[in-house]
C-alpha cells in the first residue's frame, strides 16, 4: 500500500512545473488520498531525489525529471522559472535582447530585474542572475502568455520591453548611468553590439524617453 502511494503521489508530480516540500505536504497528508505522516513524505522526497526522479532547482523549488527533460528545451519555461525563483521579479538586459532578435551573441545567463537584494543561482535549469533595481524603475514589463504546442513556448513569464531590456542592460553596465551623457549613448549601444534599428520606432522612441528622463534626474 504505501509502495503504490509512493508511485502515486509521484505521477500527480510529474504535471507540475515546479513544486516545494510544502506542496508535497499538502499532498501527501491529504486523508482522502495518501493520509501519510510528514517523515514517511520526507523519506519520498530523499528517495525521490536519490533515485532522480525528481530534481532540485534550488531555493526549495523541485521538479520531476520527467517533465524537466520534456521541456528544458523551451526557453519560456527557462523563463518561467526565472520568475518563480526570485519574485518579484522580470526577464531582461541580454536575455530579453536575445529574445527579442535584437542581438546575434549566444546568452548563457538569464539576467532578470527584481527589486530584492542582488543574487546568482548556478542550478540543474541553468545560470539564473537577479540585478537589483530601485522601485521607481520595476516597470516596462508584461506578461507573456504561454501557447503550448506553438514554436513561442508553452509556459507564462514576465519580460521587460525591448526598450526597458536595453535600458537595465545599460542601467547596471554603466552604474547607473554614471558620468554618463546623452550623447555618449548611441556610442554605447553600438558598443554592446545591439541593433537598433531592428527596434521597431515606438520602442526606440520610448527607450531614449526613458534615457533622458532618468539623465536629466
Amino acid at each position: 500500500m504505501k509502495y503504490k502511494a509512493k508511485e502515486n503521489l509521484l505521477i500527480e508530480l510529474k504535471s507540475l512545473p515546479y513544486f516545494n516540500k510544502d506542496y508535497i505536504f499538502q499532498l501527501g497528508i491529504d486523508e482522502t488520498k495518501y493520509n501519510l505522516k510528514k517523515s514517511t513524505i520526507d523519506t519520498y522526497i530523499s528517495r525521490f531525489l536519490k533515485s532522480k526522479e525528481i530534481l532540485s532547482l534550488g531555493r526549495g523549488v523541485y521538479v520531476t525529471t520527467d517533465f524537466y527533460h520534456k521541456n528544458k528545451g523551451d526557453i519560456s519555461y527557462k523563463f518561467y522559472l526565472a520568475n518563480i525563483l526570485r519574485a518579484p521579479s522580470y526577464v531582461s538586459s541580454w536575455a530579453a535582447l536575445q529574445y527579442y532578435d535584437l542581438i546575434t551573441e549566444a546568452v548563457y545567463t538569464i539576467t532578470s530585474v527584481t527589486t530584492r537584494v542582488t543574487r546568482s543561482y548556478n542550478i540543474k535549469a541553468g545560470n539564473f542572475t537577479y540585478q537589483s533595481i530601485q522601485k521607481e524603475l520595476f516597470s516596462e514589463f508584461s506578461l507573456i502568455k504561454g501557447q503550448p504546442g506553438s514554436s513561442a513556448g508553452g509556459f507564462d513569464f514576465f519580460i521587460a520591453s525591448p526598450s526597458k531590456a536595453l535600458f537595465d542592460l545599460l542601467y547596471f553596465r554603466t552604474r547607473q548611468f554614471r558620468g554618463v551623457r546623452l550623447a555618449d549613448i548611441k556610442s554605447l549601444v553600438q558598443e554592446l553590439r545591439v541593433d537598433l534599428e531592428e527596434m521597431n520606432e515606438k520602442e526606440r522612441n520610448n527607450f531614449f524617453t526613458m534615457i533622458k528622463k532618468y539623465i536629466n534626474l
